[in-house]
Order: structure tokens, then sequence, then C-alpha cells
């Protein structure tokens, strides 16, 4: 019985299509785009001063074939990120551009061992290369991102609003307040910088909202031991889900410790950059959550090699993101509509929804109350406003 009664292709035809696409594939040009987005109002965490914006790299991948991969990255300049926008830039126009020119974004995975050769732990570089490749294969066999990091394993992703600190804890509430009427029930509140302020800020939010939501903190690194016992001691009483990284990311005998002593549950997140960093976390016991980051973490496949980690340990995952614009939003809703197993409702959309004044995409990404829904469209399924990336677009000194 012949292939063409089956439907299929022959074999000649198919190894002719696979080099087809091969061809398609092979990257002709890196370029980048750096911007800054700014916020909504100020933002502040338990580290540095208060932040008027976010700066941003845009990554596009120029095919052979005329089509183009997008990733994005950020500049954070906190906990685990030390890059400026200059430096990614350079990282990558430096580095990384000599290793993936050339070559098919279907290498992908020996692509990125090769970045990670050329430059040590640099996952905030590496990360838009990695999504601009997914977003370039996509595109190129006309399917979801999601398709490709597994199919579709649920129709739509529940994400959860971030706080920032604030000093009006009326203020705070309101704010929660009103994400909860838009169908958000999932909060992570900043603290670490006023202990007795911050208790009070997580009290407030217990009581403002009730049972029907979930409460994290996050204390983004800003304790030591003796002040995260301080601060537990005065929540330890309150039903929070879990809270995130009070310690330093180098303490994980600490974060043990705290794990041990309290019955809150502890989240790993700065202290998780790699593979063998989770692996430690969960040999010391240090925390039973851990979320991941886009960019902290080297984008959505590296991301899905520690979700399958973590999900092995029996680890529940936190799917987040830096404070970004919606390209880093996008793939992470691919990866999190292609997990299978459980996930916590995390601030993967960080500043889309919550923080940021202004998006570089053409078209928002779909949301109905907290549910968001990643695109049918291929690859990554967004498309970047010209307008808006000339608008924001800075000057690397």
């Amino acid at each position: 019985m012949s292939d063409k009664k089956h439907g299929s292709l022959p074999a000649a035809d198919g190894v002719r299509r696979a080099s087809h696409h091969r061809i398609d594939a092979e990257i002709s040009r890196i370029e980048t785009i750096p911007i800054r987005l700014p916020f909504k109002g100020d933002f502040k965490i338990a580290s540095g001063g208060v932040r008027l914006g976010i700066d941003i790299l845009i990554v596009r991948l120029h095919s052979r074939s005329g089509l183009v991969g997008i990733g994005e990255t950020q500049a954070w300049l906190r906990q685990g990120s030390r890059e400026t926008l200059a430096s990614l830039n350079s990282i990558i126009h430096g580095h990384f551009a000599a290793r993936v020119i050339g070559r098919s974004a279907f290498d992908a995975a020996a692509i990125l061992s090769d970045l990670e050769e050329a430059v040590w732990h640099s996952n905030y570089a590496i990360a838009p290369i990695a999504d601009a490749m997914l977003d370039l294969q996509g595109k190129i066999l006309g399917v979801p991102a999601y398709e490709l990091l597994g199919g579709r394993a649920r129709e739509s992703v529940a994400v959860g609003i971030t706080l920032g600190i604030k000093k009006d804890l009326g203020a705070l509430v309101a704010e929660a307040r009103s994400r909860f009427e838009e169908g958000f029930t999932s909060f992570t509140v900043k603290v670490g910088e006023d202990l007795v302020r911050d208790a009070e800020a997580v009290r407030a939010l217990c009581e403002g909202l009730g049972e029907a939501a979930t409460i994290r903190a996050d204390g983004n690194s800003g304790m030591d031991l003796a002040a995260a016992m301080k601060f537990m001691n005065r929540v330890k009483d309150l039903p929070l889900d879990a809270i995130e990284q009070p310690l330093p990311p180098w303490d994980l005998d600490g974060m043990a410790e705290l794990a041990l002593r309290y019955d809150i549950p502890m989240m790993a997140d700065e202290c998780v950059s790699a593979p063998e960093d989770l692996l430690a976390v969960i040999r010391k016991r240090a925390a039973s959550v851990f979320q991941t980051k886009i960019a902290k973490n080297g984008g959505a496949w590296r991301c899905k090699a520690l979700w399958e980690i973590g999900s092995a340990a029996g680890l529940r995952i936190f799917p987040g993101n830096h404070p970004g614009a919606s390209v880093v939003t996008a793939a992470a809703l691919h990866l999190a509509t292609a997990w299978p197993g459980p996930l916590l409702e995390g601030p993967m959309a960080v500043g889309v929804n919550e923080i940021l004044a202004e998006d570089v995409l053409t078209e928002p990404i779909r949301r109905v109350g907290k549910h968001m829904h990643a695109g049918d469209g291929p690859g990554l399924g967004i498309e970047l406003d010209e307008e808006k990336l000339q608008r924001f677009r800075v000057d690397l000194v």
C-alpha cells in the first residue's frame, strides 16, 4: 500500500520538506532594540530605590526565508541580574552573534549550549535568543509555540498580581480589592524594607480580601536570617500560601532553617538560576515552591527543564516574570499552556496587567478576568508595534 493512500508524504518528499525548513530557518542577522517602558506609578521592592520604569532589550532573529523570530529580556539590576542594556547588547553582538548567524533555528539545543560556553551564566542574554528561535520555529512550521513545547494541555492560564511596597496600607488594600473585582484571586505583596509595616500590610491584605484570595509575601532577598525570623513570627498565624525568597540567594541553609521552623511554605526564586541551583534547593529542603522567570532562567525551554526537575521532586511551580513587555508574557503563556501538571497562579504577566503604562505589541494578549490565552497564531503569536519601539528606544552608552 502506498504512502499516498495513507495521506502522508513519500519518504523522499519528507526529506526534501525537512531540508527546506532547515534552509528557511537559517539565521542571517541578529537585531537588538533597547527600550525603556514607563511604569504607571512608582514601583518599589526590598532592595534599591523607587523605579519609574524598566529597561528592556527586544531581540529579533532574521532568517534566510524572511521570517523573523522575537525574544525579550530585561536589565532588571536586582538579585541575580547584574546586566545593563549595554552589557546585554555587548554579549549578544560581541560573543553570541558568531555562534548563531548561519545556523538553523531548529538546532536550538546545540546553539544554546554553545552560548553558555561562550559566556558563563548568561541567562539574561541567552533568554531572548532562545525564545526568538522558538518563535521562528513556530512561524516556519505554521504552528503555535505551545505545540513545540509539548502541545496544548489547557485552554487558558490563570495568573496573579504583584503588589509593590506601599507606605499607605489603605491604598495597598484598595488596589488589591480593585484587582480582585476584575477576577484576580492570587496576590503577591513585596516586603523586606520595614518589617513591622510589612507584616501589617500582609495582615491587612489577608483580612481585607478574605479566604477567597491567595496571599503570598515576597522578600526579594532583602532580609538576613534574624530579620526573616522576626517577620515570620509576626505573620505565622496568617493563612499565607508562601513566603518568597526572604534571604539572599547564597543562604540556602537559612532558607532550610525557616522552612523547618515555620508552617508557611518557603518559595525559592533568586537562588534558582540553573538546574544545579534547583537541585541544591531540593537536597537542602530549602523550599517547597519555586518560581521561574523567562529572562532569569534563560527562556521558555530552560524554564521547562526546571519545571520537570521541580515537579519530580514534589515542588509546586510558580510561573513568573520580571516586569517586562508582552513578549516574555507570551513565552511564559505558551510554556504554561503546554504544561500538563498543576501550576500556581503566578505573576507571569507582571507589568502588562498591573505596572506598565505602555506595551510594545500591536494587539494585547487576550485576558478574561485572571485567565490569559496564548495566541493560536504561528510562533508566539504576537506582533511588535514599530511606532512604540521607536518612541521608547534608548541610546546605549
